[in-house]
């Protein structure tokens, strides 16, 4: 039977002859993901796929292998590649790739050997009005979090008191896991990785090393900030376990709606009533704008429908500088009642202009200042 022929490393991991460590890292990474046998229980092709790349990044993450596989292919010079001692040496040498690898499969991001764990990020909502979006404010949160004991410094220890070995993982923080002919470790779910058991758990904390408290804060919402949108505040989350530093913050934004403005990006958009004679006659009007109301004159014979616009109304830029525009939609107020001389005078006005009845269609806001535009 012919000998399979061995593909290329740099093919086997798609990356360039040229590529850098931390780029063969990452490919090889993406591979172990998703050729892993916990991923792809009883699929030979997957395993020899895992093989295979396990088997290419060996010899190219080792630069002296890699310098001699550029050079002589997969004879190394006539070394040739030892293959693994069984499943469990294909992860020896490879770093903490595995570390996160593991992490990934067992929901264990964050930690790290000994205990140390980072603290978890947090999400508040706060609300605020269009005009506080638009133009900005600082904002008092009270934010529930966790923080490191004072009594026992985070250790979950009671002052005085000593931690013993864990008898499960034995001080490693680890245990060995083997699946069949494949082996692993993954962090002691008995003392969470910390190679240690808190023989007097302090009495603040009761040993978590954490306890609850409620943080103050002044958040600034920066000018122009649209609704669901998320502040980051780094370094505000919970504190971190044993040392683990600490998440972060995060604020969402929620804008409630106006009454009268309505938003669509950086433009504001306002209908106004006016009355009939203003519009026949021309006058002035009050419009409402996020700065207070401004003065908009309105030319005699305006039709209902007419559409103005008031440069730089409308919400300022989140990043960079200007800010948009406020699009005012006019209608004509007509009244309901009408006494004997109003009457009088409109049906008179109506024969001289030979005015007929019609019929008016009503549609929404939005669709109407497209139409208009």
């Amino acid at each position: 039977m012919a000998m399979q022929t061995k593909r290329d490393y740099y093919e086997v991991l798609g990356v360039s002859r040229g590529a850098s460590a931390e780029e063969i890292k990452k490919s090889y990474r993406k591979l172990a993901l998703k050729y892993h046998p916990d991923r792809n229980p009883g699929n030979k092709e997957a395993e020899e796929k895992f093989k295979e790349a396990a088997e290419a990044y060996a010899v190219l993450s080792d630069p002296e292998k890699r310098a001699q596989y550029d050079q002589f292919g997969h004879s190394l010079g006539g070394a040739g590649f030892q293959g693994f001692q069984g499943f469990e040496e294909t992860f020896r040498g490879f770093g903490d790739i595995f570390g996160d690898l593991f992490d990934d499969f067992f929901g264990q991001t964050g930690r790290s050997r000994g205990g140390v764990r980072r603290g978890a990020d947090l999400e508040v909502a706060v609300e605020v009005t269009l005009e506080e979006a638009c133009l900005g404010k600082e904002v008092s949160l009270s934010v529930p979090r966790r923080e490191t004991c004072g009594s026992c410094e985070g250790t979950g220890a009671a002052p005085g008191s000593k931690k013993s070995t864990c008898p499960e993982c034995r001080g490693v923080g680890e245990i060995r896991m083997t699946q069949g002919f494949f082996s692993l470790r993954r962090t002691c779910p008995r003392c969470h990785g910390e190679g240690e058991r808190i023989e007097k758990p302090c009495p603040g904390c009761h040993g978590s090393g954490r306890v609850e408290k409620t943080r103050k804060l002044n958040v600034k919402i920066p000018a122009g900030i649209d609704t669901d949108s998320r502040l980051k505040i780094i370094g505000e989350g919970e504190a971190g376990e044993r040392g683990g530093r600490r998440g972060d913050l995060y604020v969402r934004v929620i804008v409630k709606s106006h009454p009268v403005l309505i938003r669509r990006e950086n433009d504001l958009y306002c209908e106004m009533l006016i009355p009939f004679g203003t519009a026949a006659l021309g006058g002035d009007v009050a419009i409402p704008t996020i700065d207070g109301k401004v003065k908009l004159h309105i030319p005699s014979g305006t039709p209902s429908g007419k559409v103005f616009r008031l440069r730089e109304k409308g919400v300022p830029f989140l990043h960079g500088s200007g800010r948009g525009d406020e699009l005012v939609r006019i209608e004509i107020e007509v009244p309901e009642r009408l006494n004997e001389k109003e009457r009088a005078i409109l049906e008179e006005w109506a024969k001289l202009r030979g005015d007929s009845v019609g019929t008016p269609k009503k549609r929404g806001l939005f669709d109407r200042f497209k139409e208009s535009l």
